[in-house]
């Protein structure tokens, strides 16, 4: 129609016709949908399996959104999580012709007005039975029901520190019906992975996967099978945290233990030192203690201890049975990329990073007392024996090519005994290999190098110690 042409009259009224109606249609259908719900609820029971034939199985399917990682308490092994649950069945006692109704295809009621599968998380750790949220369920005209509810879960988690702060863990979210066997529901998962579209990161952990496997457990008290659907959540340590705030003060501090050494020994100071680097140790090991589980696995940078066999379990327990059998098998939480390996002695033995490096600082210690007792051991001292003369002196010099301060292969020297202690001047009974008789100047004999090798660079050590 051309700008400027006025519309025709009857084209006005149908539209003016329209505007009238349109509430009244509405209405209408709000109507129908009432009696809807009056038809569908007039003689149906929520008590009752709604399958028409009862000896055969109701299909339940189940589908997981992890949305958030509340909290992953290590110590008592229990993972908070924010779930989406969403459950689709079909109930044959919920249909209804749409054209009858005004075209109504889907109404929404509340859950409590239909039958629902009593589908339960398997291994949770709380104390509420409740976990879920009551919501509506969406009800179409062919008999289809989808249920979601938003759920916060707390389950039961097996965590292995073997290689704390570097760790991967696998927890377990296990879903299944409580009284119904696989006769009566048979439980599917809707998808082979959990969904993570809507997952909101965690500053701790980084959720690598969630796959999902249907499994089916006939348990000792009953012969009929009972299906469930396992989500294992893969999760892996974000280390930078601990790195530095745990692990490199750990790794400065423990190289001041050998600088104890270097120290004079009339500072005060040596002992001082190794007990002060000993506490800040034992600090950092408390702290990372006081967060992990108790448990045999020994992490890299802490000392952690076994708890008691948990004796929880569902009808002699699935559960249980699997942890005994990772027990038996040695197998520990997978780490990146989901894969298994098993805990060995070695492992456990290099975890333990603080109690080596406690010990190295306590032996460094008692060796500092040591040699401070050596030092300040005065005239009163009892004359060292021979054999620990010449093992010290000869042997040991030997190894670690300990020579005198300023000595050189030319510096005069009277030769020692067969005991390790040197002979008075003049005597020329030396019995040390490597001498040569002569006096430069007012010295006493002088010792000769042979070619390409200087003996004195191993053979004189302490010429003064002859008393402890």
């Amino acid at each position: 129609m051309a700008p400027g042409v006025p519309l025709p009259r009857s084209l006005l009224a149908l539209c003016a016709a329209g505007a009238i109606l349109a509430p009244g249609c509405r209405g209408a259908q709000g109507r129908f949908a009432y009696k809807l719900l009056r038809d569908l609820f007039a003689n149906y029971s929520s008590a009752l399996r709604p399958v028409e034939d009862t000896d055969r199985a109701l299909n339940v399917t189940l589908q997981i959104t992890l949305s958030q990682i509340i909290d992953m308490d290590e110590r008592n092994q229990v993972l908070t999580a924010y779930l989406w649950v969403r459950q689709a069945w079909l109930d044959a006692f919920l249909t209804w012709d749409k054209d009858a109704y005004d075209g109504i295809d889907s109404v929404r009621v509340p859950s409590s007005y239909v039958w629902r599968p009593d589908i339960v998380l398997y291994n949770k750790a709380d104390d509420q039975l409740g976990g879920s949220v009551e919501t509506n369920v969406v009800l179409r005209s062919d008999g289809q029901i989808m249920w979601d509810s938003p759920a916060i879960t707390k389950s039961s988690c097996k965590v292995d520190v073997s290689f704390f702060p570097f760790d991967g863990q696998q927890c377990r979210l296990t879903f299944g019906s409580w009284t119904y066997n696989g006769n009566q529901i048979d439980l599917h998962n809707r998808l082979d992975t959990g969904d993570l579209t809507d997952f909101v990161e965690n500053v701790e952990w980084e959720v690598l996967g969630m796959p999902a496997t249907r499994n089916v457990v006939t348990y000792g008290c009953c012969s009929e099978p009972y299906p469930d659907v396992t989500y294992t959540l893969l999760l892996r340590r974000r280390a930078s945290f601990y790195i530095f705030n745990l692990l490199l003060p750990c790794i400065l501090i423990s190289f001041l233990a050998p600088l104890g050494f270097y120290l004079p020994a009339d500072s005060g100071e040596k002992v001082s030192l190794g007990v002060t680097v000993l506490l800040a140790l034992t600090v950092f090991q408390l702290l990372v203690a006081e967060s992990m589980p108790p448990s045999e696995s020994v992490p890299l940078i802490g000392e952690s201890r076994r708890p008691p066999r948990s004796s929880s379990s569902r009808r002699g327990g699935r559960l249980g049975r699997e942890e005994e059998e990772e027990e038996e098998a040695g197998c520990r939480p997978a780490g990146p990329g989901g894969s298994s390996a098993p805990v060995t002695a070695g492992a456990c033995l290099a975890g333990k990073y603080y109690i080596a490096t406690m010990t190295m600082v306590t032996a460094s210690t008692a060796l500092t007392i040591f040699v401070m007792n050596v030092h300040h051991c005065g005239p009163g001292a009892k004359p060292v024996p021979g054999w620990a003369k010449r093992l010290i002196l000869h042997h040991m010099a030997r190894v670690f090519f300990v020579r005198e301060v300023g000595e050189s292969c030319k510096s005069p020297r009277r030769p020692r005994g067969r005991d390790g202690e040197e002979e008075p001047r003049g005597t020329g009974t030396g019995t040390g290999t490597g001498w040569a008789e002569g006096s430069p100047g007012a010295g006493g004999p002088v010792r000769s190098c042979p070619r390409g090798r200087c003996p004195c660079l191993h053979e004189s050590l302490l010429r003064n110690v002859g008393y402890i």
